[in-house]
């Protein structure tokens, strides 16, 4: 007998409208923060129609998952099935997002990270690998303090995380769980992938020879990539994510992904898109913002690359894009480029991204190159600001962190934006540059090459006495 080979593509359909007499889709923390904020509940927060997703269910679709913001489904089916669910009158419009993938795979590199550099070397006796890249952004004050991000929720979205659930830099009761928007079906901490683990280290991890930007935050977990192929379908699965965590009342989003070019040529974007406002993405990580958090995104890898421009959603307006630099503040020759298509400044600010410090599955120190990296370093700096200053809202912490950077009253549209910011600064409320503010007098030494920097009281030398930075 012959089998037929079924073809199944994935569709975004998007719905003309929604009922809104039912009960939102938020967690009573969620709700609490609403009213704390004083951001209304509104027509995004209620679920998309159940009977409008039974009918299509009835036509054969697969729903993978639902947006409320976009009032759509992401669905699986033929093109026949989908040809027949646009004739459907509540159906405003059935949209390709990703072929049929078996017998594919992607032809661009996924979560792409890159060996370090360079390592930091000869650090006196009582410093920790981890020291310099918090030193770069002034964190230490903070944690001496006594802040660390008690109180804010993060999660971390990314494509995987490999042993996030038994490595000893974790403490295990921090996250509060885990969700996956993708089709694959692996165990969410098999090898899926160890991108997300090494992000999450940044901001989590915690031994006696490492330390992370916000080691007493709660997390969760999502995954939104997936592995076989780059296509729309991961923006949507991203924009399921970001609504997943508003209604568990998130307050910090990391996401160190990012999308330009996809397998099918004909949806890569051009830098036109790149607006803030073209794809779903970068939509939803708008409201998110609009919602009450503070959504971090890695600029991107693709500066010394024919692409060279930020990926989305890091062109979303009221976030923070993240750009890497080294311990010396000098940005990564990757670093995407702004400025957004209608010329905002990205990416917003910069943190260690070059030769970042990271734990990796096996619980080893490793350093690591990509704005993948310094996104966390960003988002953790944020939570333990944010712990300092619980009464602030999401756009007050970002605006902290954006007027303490170096580069604030000078921005850089191409690399920088406005710098490096300076969480004790952002903390006091001044608008300064990063060698103007220091809690303690250290001394950190660096080598790039053959040259050794000296970093003291803030601010960088070389070897001749001269300040670098």
């Amino acid at each position: 007998m012959v089998q037929l080979l079924v073809i199944l593509n994935i569709f975004f359909v998007s719905f003309a409208d929604k009922p809104t007499q039912v009960t939102p889709a938020l967690s009573p923390r969620a709700i609490e923060q609403r009213a704390k904020w004083k951001i209304a509940i509104d027509e995004l927060d209620y679920p998309v129609s159940a009977a409008y997703l039974d009918s299509l269910r009835q036509y054969g679709a697969t729903i993978c998952h639902t947006s409320r913001w976009m009032n759509g489904a992401t669905c699986s089916m033929t093109d026949e099935q989908a040809a027949a669910v646009a004739s459907l009158p509540f159906v405003t419009g059935v949209e390709a997002t990703r072929l049929d993938h078996s017998n594919q795979q992607s032809a661009f590199s996924k979560c792409r990270s890159m060996p370090a550099t360079y390592m930091l070397t000869n650090r006196a006796q009582d410093e920790l690998p981890t020291d310099a890249q918090l030193a770069l952004y002034n964190i230490q004050p903070l944690h001496k303090m006594g802040y660390h991000g008690q109180g804010i929720l993060i999660t971390v979205c990314d494509g995987g995380f490999t042993n996030a659930n038994t490595l000893s830099c974790f403490r295990q009761e921090q996250e509060l769980g885990h969700f996956d928007f993708t089709d694959d079906a692996d165990d969410f901490y098999g090898y899926t992938g160890t991108h997300g683990s090494l992000c999450l280290s940044s901001i989590s991890g915690k031994t006696d020879k490492y330390i992370g930007a916000a080691t007493a935050a709660n997390y969760y977990l999502m995954r939104s990539e997936e592995a076989e192929t780059e296509s729309p379908k991961e923006m949507d699965n991203l924009v399921a994510a970001l609504e997943k965590a508003d209604s568990l009342g998130t307050n910090i989003f990391s996401v160190s992904l990012g999308y330009a070019m996809f397998d099918n040529e004909e949806w890569t974007l051009t830098y036109n898109a790149l607006d803030g406002k073209t794809t779903r993405a970068s939509s939803a990580a708008l409201i998110a913002a609009r919602k009450g958090m503070l959504v971090c995104v890695a600029a991107g890898n693709e500066g010394d690359k024919p692409w060279e421009k930020l990926s989305v959603p890091a062109d979303a307006d009221s976030i923070l894009s993240i750009g890497a630099v080294d311990v010396l503040g000098v940005i990564g020759s990757f670093s995407s480029h702004g400025p957004s298509a209608d010329g905002r400044v990205k990416p917003e600010v910069c943190a260690v991204g070059v030769s970042a410090a990271l734990i990796d599955a096996n619980d080893e120190i490793v350093y690591r190159n990509g704005t993948s990296f310094a996104t966390p370093l960003i988002a953790g700096m944020a939570a333990t600001l944010w712990s300092a200053l619980p009464d602030e809202n999401a756009m007050q912490i970002r605006e902290r962190i954006i007027r303490s950077a170096d580069r604030y009253q000078n921005p850089d549209a191409l690399q920088y934006g406005y710098g490096i910011p300076n969480a004790y600064a952002a903390y006091l409320g001044r608008t300064t540059t990063i060698d103007n503010i220091t809690a303690t007098k250290r001394t950190v030494k660096y080598i790039v090459g053959n040259t050794l920097y000296i970093m003291y009281d803030g601010k960088t030398y070389d070897t001749m006495g001269r300040v670098t930075r």
